[in-house]
């Protein structure tokens, strides 16, 4: 039984939705917002860059919000900062990154909100590059997967949330010190230690409660544990949720698996599979049926027979799609078939007789000449 009030598992060697409660719900994130934070500042800055803290960044802060205490005038990398962001959760790095990145916190926002958009949030709105109480900054678990999913996917910020501790410079109003990554399934000798654990960030505020994002990988299976608006149960939640996600990886082929989630025996929202394919069991119990779906950010059609479809599909609109072999409809790229190409659009439709984006030509047949 999960005790928070969100929570989502996302399978992302795959991208399904695996479980979801109140999973597009809007909660206030906390600094689980740091992943993003860290995501566009790893896409946009050459890491050995040099941050200058300004006094807007050191002081727009709430009362009681951790910081490395930091002054007008201190510099430390961007490297530094993100250790700084991501272990110590300090809020005036995420301010003063966001400075660099963007010239100030509102237009670094801007940032973080078509980041989200692109990556397929759609309960989501940032203010803020920290995660600091602020009644318009809010996302979704859903959501949050869907963005640690792409955080892991990135080299720099894989590194930094794994990573135990690091060794801060001195500023000039500290000495040279030591920091410590929040998250407790990262410590091998705690007793919250979760094997096969890649990453992850804490969060708390009065208004949030504890949230949690945490990445695993196990046997090449990637899972995204997101718990929010939890009341002091945020480990016991996640592992719950990883324990369920890497159990249902190796019934996965078996027919019959069940598929009803964590800490409960009654059917829910969620994939499953049987010896004829992947289908998905909707909120109301039923299973998705001649219908589109958006899961976890991807458009997925479900067959008359309540199957995902896979492959090329002719609708009666005599529009062409491919879905791959994950069931996510293909979208803005081209796609190889008996050795000729095609070029699925942003609708997902398969261009005929026209000029592809990237200038290429395909005939009355959707081939490229």
């Amino acid at each position: 039984m999960i005790a928070a009030e969100g929570a989502a598992l996302l399978n992302a060697s795959t991208g399904k939705l695996l479980f979801s409660k109140n999973g597009d719900t809007k909660f206030y994130p906390a600094s689980i917002t740091k992943l993003m934070t860290a995501l566009l500042v790893a896409e946009n800055c050459n890491l050995d860059d040099t941050v200058t803290f300004s006094s807007t960044a050191t002081t727009n802060l709430e009362a009681g919000a951790v910081s490395l205490n930091l002054v007008e005038g201190d510099k430390l990398t961007v490297r530094q900062c993100l250790y700084a962001l991501l272990l110590k959760s300090a809020n005036e790095v995420g301010n003063a990154l966001a400075e660099h990145v963007a010239g100030s916190n509102a237009k670094f926002a801007d940032m973080m909100n078509a980041r989200a958009a692109a990556l397929g949030c759609t309960n989501t709105h940032f203010t803020n590059p920290h995660g600091l109480n602020d009644n318009d900054h809010y996302t979704t678990p859903n959501d949050m997967a869907l963005i640690a999913k792409a955080a892991f996917e990135n080299g720099t910020v894989r590194t930094v949330a794994s990573t135990l501790s690091y060794d801060l410079p001195a500023t000039k109003k500290n000495v040279a010190r030591t920091i410590s990554i929040g998250h407790k399934m990262l410590y091998p000798n705690d007793s919250r230690y979760y094997a096969g654990i890649m990453g992850g960030k804490t969060g708390y505020t009065s208004k949030a409660g504890n949230t949690l994002v945490t990445a695993v990988e196990r046997d090449g299976v990637r899972l995204i544990a997101v718990v929010m608006k939890s009341k002091s149960t945020h480990y016991t939640d996640t592992k719950a949720l990883l324990d369920y996600g890497f159990e249902l990886a190796k019934q996965q082929g078996t027919e019959g698996a069940d598929d009803s989630g964590p800490g409960t025996g009654n059917p829910t929202a969620g994939w499953n599979q049987d010896s004829t394919g992947w289908f998905y069991i909707k909120e109301d119990g039923s299973r998705a049926s001649n219908q589109w779906l958006k899961i976890a950010g991807e458009d997925y059609w479900f067959d008359p027979n309540a199957y995902m479809a896979v492959g090329w599909r002719k609708f009666n609109n005599g529009a062409w799609y491919y879905f791959h072999s994950s069931g996510a409809m293909a979208k803005n790229c081209w796609v190889k078939t008996n050795e000729q190409y095609f070029y699925l659009g942003s609708d997902g439709v398969m261009l005929t007789d026209t000029v592809t984006p990237d200038g290429y030509r395909v005939d009355e047949n959707g081939i490229w000449r």
